[in-house]
């Protein structure tokens, strides 16, 4: 088994709490879609924060071993960096932050798409983490093409695509579980 493999299975259950914080906040934007744009914003910046951080800690894991760590780190970073404007900089920059929503879609999804393809002669289940990738980037494109709609109706968008990234992450982390035994 390659080392980093060795070393996602070893930290499965990072990807795990990914996947269960991505569902829980899946869940809620499609339970009340009548958040705020205010509230929606908070949550999705807790969310994006809490990702960010624990992408950071992959990568800083990885460091010693992977010499692409940089990719989990820049993800990590864009990931806090967009939580942190989502938390402080709100009714002023709706339109924005659903640019911002876009740009971070996109390039995490890029991000996850070549590391699946990275790992896909290495692991059975990379198409998880690929699919992860596949729907943020549909989400950033679709976030991109319809600016104007506002976060209130994109809430069941953004729900649905939280709720299936977190599936998916949760399904690759449980396989990386069972490649550790």
């Amino acid at each position: 088994m390659d080392e980093l493999i060795r070393v996602m299975a070893a930290n499965w259950w990072l990807l795990l709490l990914r996947g269960i914080a991505a569902i829980v906040f899946g869940i809620v934007a499609l339970i009340w879609p009548g958040l705020t744009v205010y509230a929606l914003l908070m949550v999705f910046g807790a969310f994006a924060i809490f990702d960010g951080v624990i992408a950071l800690m992959t990568a800083f894991q990885r460091r010693p071993r992977d010499d692409r760590w940089w990719a989990w780190a820049v993800e990590g970073i864009l990931s806090m960096m967009i939580g942190l404007l989502a938390l402080f900089w709100t009714e002023e920059t709706a339109l924005a932050f659903i640019i911002w929503m876009a740009i971070w879609g996109v390039i995490a999804g890029v991000f996850r798409i070549l590391a699946a393809i990275r790992l896909r002669d290495e692991i059975a289940g990379e198409w998880a983490l690929g699919f992860s990738g596949l729907l943020l980037l549909i989400w950033g494109i679709l976030m991109a093409m319809l600016p104007t709609a506002g976060l209130l109706s994109l809430a069941w968008l953004i729900g649905i695509f939280a709720a299936l990234t977190g599936t998916a992450l949760v399904i690759l982390s449980l396989r990386l579980r069972r490649a550790v035994r």
